[in-house]
């Protein structure tokens, strides 16, 4: 989706060889990153005062995340916290229908909604759960069905659910966004994935969102704040497609969290937060690595 850093670490590596390491070296002596917001359609910035007033006039907030920076997880948490009482949060990395309840044990209350730890890369989202929760907010799940949405990747939209297979024919993806979507999934997939197969993780992908949006739809609360994969709150190809055939009124923001070098694009999204990055290695070296049946695209 959005362009990665300018000094990520493959293109580092690719341009130390020619450049004799003098671009490493920008890279490594760069001053630390501070967190910057962009509105989308205007390039200016922001800041979170800002975005939290626009956020509090909004129905429906939809706030992404690279699931493997902690920082993200840890501005969604703050920010959320202090849209005050009367925020509703539907997760993505929870099924439809669960919600958190009271305890004391943090990882205990979302395993007992059906957190799965493991796959989720516990404790990356701790702060994130962890904020919203110490502030008295509900949480409730979004996602789909994990046997559903193999079923779906499987065998496409014939196996899904009579609800969410008539919301996403009643909102069906134009052409470009279609596309978009696609080749997401074919770089998720490291280029394994074959052309006959991708139909149906598209149809999969769709699911995930419809399930979300009509989660949101029915939790309530002023905003309903969804926290859930860049991929699926973009404006082109995920949930707002949806929220916009359900309630074409509604004020809708959509925050994408990026890295450092990402641009904001309007056409994807109302708001870029970027924040510092993380280390990575190379994604595809681990592609055959089990990943959780949430993860389609825009990872």
């Amino acid at each position: 989706m959005l362009p990665p850093s300018s000094c990520s670490r493959r293109q580092a590596l690719a341009t130390l060889a020619a450049l004799g390491g003098s671009l490493l070296q920008a890279c490594a002596l760069a001053p630390p990153w501070r967190d910057d917001i962009v509105d989308a359609a205007s390039g200016q910035a922001l800041t979170r005062a800002g975005l939290l007033a626009q956020a509090r006039a909004a129905d429906w907030v939809l706030l992404g995340e690279q699931h493997d920076n902690v920082h993200h997880h840890a501005r969604r948490g703050e920010f959320i916290a202090a849209l005050g009482t009367g925020a509703v949060v539907v997760s993505e990395h929870l099924e439809r229908g669960r919600r958190v309840e009271a305890g004391s044990d943090l990882l205990a209350r979302l395993q007992a909604a059906g957190f799965d730890a493991r796959n989720w890369r516990w404790p990356l989202h701790r702060p994130l759960y962890e904020a919203i929760l110490d502030a008295g907010l509900p949480v409730r799940g979004g996602n789909a069905p994990t046997a559903m949405a193999r079923q779906v990747a499987r065998d496409g939209l014939a196996a899904a659910a009579p609800e969410l297979r008539a919301l996403i024919d009643a909102a069906p993806l134009t052409a470009a966004a279609a596309a978009t979507l696609d080749r997401a999934l074919e770089e998720s997939h490291c280029g394994h994935l074959a052309a006959a197969r991708v139909p149906a993780m598209r149809a999969a992908q769709r699911l995930r969102d419809a399930a979300l949006a009509l989660a949101l739809q029915g939790a309530g609360g002023r905003p309903g704040v969804l926290v859930a994969g860049n991929g699926h709150v973009r404006l082109d190809y995920g949930v707002p497609v949806l929220l916009r055939h359900l309630q074409p009124a509604a004020r809708v923001l959509v925050v994408v969290f990026g890295e450092p070098g990402w641009r904001a694009d309007a056409g994807i999204c109302t708001h870029l937060w970027r924040t510092p990055g993380v280390e990575r290695g190379d994604p595809c070296a681990d592609f055959g690595r089990a990943r959780p049946a949430s993860q389609a695209a825009g990872r």
